[in-house]
């Protein structure tokens, strides 16, 4: 198996973390990181979903500026920031697509392929779904959305969407702005969670709201069990 699948690109290489699930061949998930790079919650997070039943992939998306980078949301915000705004979205689109397509490539995969993500990654499964399509995605709170809301008329694969209603970075405003470009679409589910703030299914973050974490993560789940294994 690929334990260290490595994903190549016309600029070069990046690393993933790959976690299995106990039977073969499964679809794949690309996780999506926050700003804090493939850090201890990302990997959770995909071992949580190979345990779903999934093949698990974290790719590296800071590759070009610090690679294989691992902050914490308690001490490395400023680090975090200045990755985040340095960070290149078309670039980013063209390696998810890349990993996309090692994905498919899996000897132990079955060649179904989603995508999720949280914080920027929410916003790379948007942006991504918009100008690559993906068999199905999994938006947590992407921030900076609605600046991207021209292009929700490109969405033509299975999309859920997880927002807290008090999410501090995605105004109510903006939420509105979302639902409203996304509410005739068939293939998009969105989900407000009242009370929770930004990065409320962050393990072991200082908004993590467990009950919340537990509903949206089941939606999840479930979402990609109907779209990956049917």
């Amino acid at each position: 198996m690929e334990t260290d699948l490595k994903i190549h690109t016309p600029d070069g290489s990046f690393s993933t973390y790959v976690a299995y699930p106990k039977s073969l061949p499964a679809p794949a998930v690309i996780i999506l990181q926050e700003i804090f790079g493939v850090n201890p919650d990302m990997r959770q997070t995909a071992d949580e979903l190979a345990a779903e039943g999934f093949i698990a992939i974290c790719p590296d998306l800071f590759w070009r500026q610090i690679p294989e980078v691992q902050l914490s949301d308690k001490t490395d915000w400023e680090t975090g920031l200045k990755l985040y705004q340095a960070y290149d979205l078309t670039e980013g689109v063209a390696d998810i697509v890349s990993t996309m397509h090692a994905a498919r490539a899996m000897k132990n995969g079955t060649g179904k392929v989603g995508v999720m993500g949280f914080c920027l990654g929410g916003l790379m499964t948007y942006l991504t779904g918009a100008r690559a399509g993906f068999d199905a995605g999994v938006w947590y709170y992407g921030g900076r959305t609605e600046e991207f809301l021209s292009e929700a008329g490109n969405l033509t694969d299975p999309l859920l969407m997880h927002v807290g209603s008090e999410d501090e970075y995605i105004s109510k405003t903006a939420q509105s702005a979302i639902k409203e470009a996304v509410k005739d679409n068939s293939k998009v589910e969105m989900h407000i969670y009242e009370g929770c703030s930004h990065a409320f299914a962050r393990h072991r973050g200082t908004k993590f709201d467990e009950d919340a974490a537990k509903i949206a993560n089941a939606r999840t789940a479930e979402f990609f069990k109907q779209h990956l294994k049917k």
